[in-house]
C-alpha cells in the first residue's frame, strides 16, 4: 500500500474511531464523574454564550496537539494523520453538534435531509432527560435507526 493511501486510512480510521470515544466520553464521563461540567448543557443554567461544558473540548484537543507535535519533530509521520483525523472529528462536532444541532450561530436551521434530522432527533431525545441518569443516545454521528425513522415522519 502506498503512503497516501495508508495515511488516508489512518486519518479515516481514526475520524470514526473518535466518533467511538465520544460515545464512551459523553456516557461514562460527562454523564459520570464529569457531570458538573456536562450539566449547565443539559439543565442551560448558563447565561453566557460559553458553557462549562465547553471545557471538554480540551480533552480532545491536548491529544491531537500531542500528536501533531510528536508526528512533527519526529520519525512517527503517521501520528500527524492520527492527528488530522482527531481534528477533523472535532470539527464535524462543531459543525453538527455546536452549530446545527444547538444552533449557537444561526445557520444550518431548516433541512430536508433525512440523516441530519435523524441526528437532530436522536439529540433532542437525549437532552430531554435533565439529569446525568437514564440519558439515551450518546452519539453524534451514529444514532439508532429508529430516530431516522422518527424524523421522516416530522416535518421542520
Amino acid at each position: 500500500m502506498n503512503s497516501v493511501l495508508l495515511y488516508t486510512a489512518v486519518t479515516i480510521c481514526t475520524f470514526v474511531f473518535m466518533e467511538c470515544v465520544a460515545w464512551f466520553a459523553h456516557k461514562y464521563v460527562m454523564h459520570g464523574f464529569g457531570w458538573f461540567l456536562h450539566r449547565d448543557h443539559h439543565t442551560r443554567d448558563n447565561t453566557g454564550f460559553f458553557e462549562k461544558n465547553d471545557s471538554f473540548f480540551l480533552v480532545f484537543a491536548v491529544p491531537a496537539i500531542a500528536f501533531f507535535i510528536t508526528g512533527t519533530f519526529t520519525d512517527h509521520t503517521f501520528m500527524l494523520y492520527i492527528a488530522l483525523g482527531i481534528t477533523l472529528y472535532g470539527m464535524a462536532y462543531f459543525l453538527v453538534h455546536d452549530i446545527f444541532i444547538h444552533q449557537r450561530f444561526k445557520i444550518f436551521r431548516n433541512t430536508d435531509n433525512w440523516y441530519l434530522k435523524g441526528i437532530r432527533r436522536a439529540h433532542k431525545m437525549h437532552h430531554k432527560h435533565l439529569d446525568k441518569e437514564d440519558g439515551e443516545c450518546f452519539g453524534m454521528l451514529w444514532v439508532p435507526m429508529k430516530y431516522f425513522t422518527e424524523a421522516r415522519e416530522i416535518k421542520n
